[in-house]
């Protein structure tokens, strides 16, 4: 009963029986090797992008912190959901790899930015002239760090508030799989025909050992991108290993299947602390994390029975934990958390 986080678990076989087979013989390095050519051209199927530029790098957190150092200048501002990844859990990556961009922290329910708050963050900020920083790029994160979700037209709709302003826009899209199994879009739908310049697609939380790609939607972006990738020391030199998981992640949609178990579990371990007295859940969750709320005494029980997870604070007299299900999640192990927390 492990549901500290999707990372927690293995990878899938798919993408172990690839990597085997790709230390085999020899090949190019530095992404020169022909199954990076494949990964680029799969990618720009799937986002329906003929021309999208395509990187692979090791972590979530230098996709994000490189895609966000092509748009942001050291002295312009980064708008984003004040619990957001990029915000809260990257050590001020962002920040380092942009030369000090500033992070501006905007409001939202259930992890998610509004209009209005978008509206008044970009309002507030950028009226200093020289004094202050500049407006300069917004970032979303879906799934949320609550473990909500945007729809397209949410999306769409925060970035052309940020265009009226001559912002770029990223997408961080760590769970990025589980956001379109939970809404039923596509990714083009979710990124670039919504206005969405630059996209961080996650593969290590669903099912990779270690590979994120930056996918770009303006090309004329991509050598500075690869210069970025070098300079901050994340051009791999055996990268045949990170492309060989990206392709077998791709191949025949093997990363919406491992997202769509994932939010399956996630609904069923809603469903069943639903139907238990005195739990409630924080947020909605339609994807594959959830915040869940109980009475004192749960933890205890749950430790018992050797469940792991994160605590959250609560109320007095009140227990609050993060759930995550991954795409190894099975039926036996959701049912055994609630029933442990039951007491049964």
């Amino acid at each position: 009963m492990f549901f500290t986080s999707d990372n927690a678990s293995g990878a899938a076989p798919e993408v172990m029986t690839a990597v085997m087979r790709a230390n085999d013989g020899f090949t190019r390095g530095y992404g020169a090797e022909e199954a990076m050519a494949r990964v680029t051209q799969r990618l720009r199927d799937v986002f329906e992008h003929p021309e999208a530029a395509v990187y692979l790098v090791p972590t979530g957190t230098v996709a994000n912190s490189l895609a966000l150092a092509l748009y942001a200048q050291p002295w312009s501002a980064i708008f984003a959901h004040a619990d957001a990844h990029i915000a809260q859990d990257e050590c001020g990556a962002p920040e380092f790899y942009t030369n000090g961009a500033k992070l501006i922290a905007v409001e939202g329910p259930h992890g998610k930015m509004t209009p209005q708050t978008l509206t008044a963050a970009l309002d507030r900020v950028g009226n200093g002239g020289v004094h202050g920083v500049q407006r300069g790029v917004l970032s979303i994160t879906n799934v949320t760090e609550a473990g909500t979700v945007y729809t397209p037209a949410e999306v769409s709709e925060l970035v052309s508030l940020a265009r009226a302003r001559g912002l770029p826009s990223h997408l961080d899209g760590a769970r990025f799989a589980n956001a379109l199994v939970a809404t039923g879009a596509t990714a083009a739908q979710m990124t670039w025909r919504a206005g969405v310049d630059v996209v961080s697609f996650g593969g290590t939380k669903n099912g990779c050992m270690g590979v994120e790609a930056v996918v770009i939607f303006d090309p004329a972006k991509a050598w500075e991108f690869e210069l970025r990738r070098k300079r901050g020391g994340h051009l791999f030199s055996k990268h045949r290993y990170l492309s060989a998981q990206m392709e077998a992640y791709l191949e025949g949609d093997l990363w919406l299947r491992l997202a769509a178990q994932a939010n399956a579990m996630g609904a069923r371990l809603a469903a069943g602390l639903a139907g238990l007295g005195g739990v409630t859940l924080r947020h909605p969750a339609p994807a594959n994390m959830l915040f869940a709320e109980w009475d004192a005494g749960g933890h205890a029980r749950l430790a018992k029975a050797g469940a792991a997870y994160y605590d959250m604070p609560a109320p007095i007299g009140r227990e609050a934990a993060r759930l995550v299900t991954s795409f190894c999640t099975t039926e036996a192990e959701v049912d055994d958390f609630v029933a442990a927390l039951a007491g049964v």
